[in-house]
């Protein structure tokens, strides 16, 4: 995946840019240096890196929408970055562009109890909304595995959802309004505090637009009572695939638990060896957790607990403690960083339908030995979508691209048994190619028609999302600024 070349009057230009956005922005704010803009080089998905021209770190929406009339004005294209965790390479930049980072618009700007609702600056950590409003009883539901970090800003770009997300829903369920600024400098108010606003569903458009569209930068989020209580059970079964029809048999009971989550036997064993969470040994794992009152809990849990048997499991651990909940969620919450420690990977992100979750999981260790690359799985089970782990070696020739045409047919599988190629990591540059093999022309013409709305020289988050080869003459005709690969 090569990312495009600077413009050669881009570059000469860079002293003018500097000043201008030195003008509008502290000092401090303008990263110009090319030691320091290496840190801004790549995002989660490491194995691409290509530094920016330079960065910038507006710090409210005044000075967000100056930086982006200024760029505007010059031909430059912009790159909006909220944490840099995206694992799609959704903020890898380009060599002729401008990083513009939220991670100084980290404000609560409003809190509303009353109507359930907190606005905030979208560099505010996903973690941290639930922290403002934790005493007062509430909490902020979407929880990415990356919740300590990522910033609101990519949970919006692109649609994050995580454990949680089975009952509670992602992003675009707790989603009420934003901010949003245009790469001319206009400032747009979509939503608000209140659900289901009259005319277009442009915020629905927004949710998941990575950064094509315009860069956000105040957000409105539905906050919701803690429940009275929570309590999972942990289940453990000989192979993947019946694992799988376990899952697919509680969501047709019509139980909804908070959460369903999958793990392999790879992943069991390193989670287990980092974090001592004490697992089973066995071929797959599930944690289910369901909550409400005592009463509430108690009846969904016997409910699960008989699917479950049905299935003979090897193991079937409730908890009866907030101390053994916390020890059957403390693998489960480690798993990305013990897989770390054991080798390099590439996490995948597709989403398939439930029942499609035992035939996919037999194919997918089918792939794994055909490519001869291991692969472990733990993924969101509740609403089929999936995280494959694949591990390899990123010093040994060759590996990586194997890695990369293993997770292609993964993705593609995906798609084939009914789902798409992305849950919640976005499209980004890993998935841009295989856009039109989910996509017909006319379902990608429509996408990029919206982008020309809002971005009509297409200099917001360049070589992403779309495919080069069918997104390239919108590219090239903007402004005669070439981003030829």
């Amino acid at each position: 995946m090569e990312m495009p070349r600077p413009d050669p009057q881009i570059l000469t230009r860079k002293a003018e840019l500097v000043t201008r956005l030195e003008a509008v922005l502290p000092a401090v704010a303008v990263i110009s240096d090319p030691a320091e803009t290496r840190a801004y080089e790549c995002d989660a998905l490491t194995a691409y890196r290509c530094p920016p021209l330079c960065a910038v770190l507006p710090g409210s929406t005044e000075e967000v929408a100056a930086v982006l009339k200024i760029c505007s004005q010059m031909g430059v294209p912009v790159v909006p970055r909220g944490a840099g965790t995206s694992l799609a390479g959704g903020a890898l930049p380009t060599a002729d562009c401008v990083i513009l980072g939220v991670a100084r618009m980290n404000q609560v700007l409003e809190t509303d109890y009353a109507n359930r609702f907190i606005r905030v600056q979208t560099g505010r950590t996903n973690l941290s909304v639930s922290g403002a409003v934790e005493a007062e009883g509430f909490f902020y539901a979407p929880d990415p595995s990356s919740q300590l970090a990522c910033a609101i800003a990519g949970n919006i770009a692109m649609n994050s959802g995580g454990a949680h997300c089975l009952k509670y829903g992602v992003t675009t369920n707790n989603l009420l309004g934003v901010t949003l600024v245009t790469m001319d400098g206009e400032v747009l108010e979509i939503g608000g505090a209140h659900l289901d606003a009259g005319g277009l569903d442009l915020l629905g458009v927004i949710c998941g637009s990575e950064g094509q569209l315009g860069v956000v930068t105040e957000a409105t989020l539905r906050i919701l009572p803690k429940p009275e209580g929570a309590r999972p059970v942990l289940i453990g079964y000989d192979s993947s695939e019946v694992a799988g029809a376990c899952v697919s048999d509680i969501i047709e009971a019509g139980v909804l638990p908070v959460a369903i989550e999958f793990m392999d036997r790879p992943c069991i064993r390193a989670t287990d060896a980092f974090s001592g969470a004490g697992y089973p040994d066995c071929e797959a794992l599930l944690i289910v957790e369901v909550e409400g009152s005592e009463n509430e809990i108690a009846e969904q849990l016997a409910l699960i607990t008989a699917i479950a048997r049905r299935h003979d499991p090897v193991e079937l651990r409730e908890s009866r403690s907030a101390e053994e909940s916390a020890r059957i969620w403390l693998g489960r919450k480690s798993a990305f960083g013990a897989m770390g420690q054991i080798n390099d990977y590439m996490c995948l992100d597709g989403t398939i339908p439930v029942s499609a979750l035992p035939q996919v999981l037999r194919r997918i260790g089918e792939l794994s030995a055909q490519y001869g690359l291991d692969v472990a799985n733990v993924f969101h089970a509740g609403d089929g979508n999936m995280h494959p782990l694949i591990l390899f070696n990123a010093n040994q020739a060759g590996q990586l691209e194997l890695c990369e045409q293993l997770g292609a047919e993964i993705l593609l599988l995906c798609v084939e048994a009914g789902g798409c190629l992305t849950g919640e990591h976005g499209v980004g540059i890993e998935k841009r190619d295989l856009m039109d093999r989910q996509y017909g022309a006319e379902d990608l013409e429509a996408q990029m028609a919206v982008k020309d709305v809002f971005d009509p020289a297409w200099l917001l988050n360049p070589a992403k999302v779309f495919p080069l080869a069918v997104s390239a003459g919108r590219r090239e005709g903007a402004d005669g600024l070439s981003l030829a690969r």
